[in-house]
């Protein structure tokens, strides 16, 4: 058990800050990344003596934790009435907002392939998804971006 927990807290020591951004940059939250980060933690303890590569499998934690947090995001705002401003204006964090808008598989792609600095493949391995989809999913994001910015 004690192979277990130093491996644990040595991949907590390297992972726990990266991870955090990732997850803060795909939920524009904090509280809301701290806890996809813990509860991604806890699924690699679980599965510690199961798994081959513990920071792959919990970068995927991390991304599919975000993501079912967007879909309930997404699921409450379209179930209550649209009180916010149009998203046409763009203010001081232009490219954050545009990045907020993006849909959570564009966004976690452009995170994890531009922020993290992972491969396509790796970025392919995070989202369970082929490599092929990858590259026309960051392409599509990246167009996106670059119109929301320019305006």
């Amino acid at each position: 058990m004690g192979d277990i927990d130093d491996g644990f807290e040595e991949l907590y020591r390297q992972e726990h800050l990266p991870m955090l951004r990732v997850a803060h940059l795909l939920l524009d939250s904090t509280d809301a990344a701290e806890e996809a980060v813990h509860d991604a933690f806890a699924k690699v303890y679980e599965r510690w003596g199961r798994i081959d590569d513990h920071g792959a499998y919990l970068r995927r934690c991390v991304v599919n934790r975000c993501r079912d947090v967007q879909r309930r995001r997404r699921l409450e705002r379209d179930r209550r009435p649209s009180l916010t401003a149009s998203y046409a204006d763009l203010g001081a964090r232009e490219l954050l907002d545009a990045l907020a808008r993006l849909p959570i598989r564009q966004r976690a792609a452009v995170v994890l392939r531009y922020y993290e600095g992972l491969s396509e493949a790796e970025v392919a391995a995070a989202l369970d998804v082929p490599v092929g989809t990858v590259k026309s999913t960051v392409s599509r994001a990246l167009t996106q971006l670059r119109e929301a910015v320019e305006r």
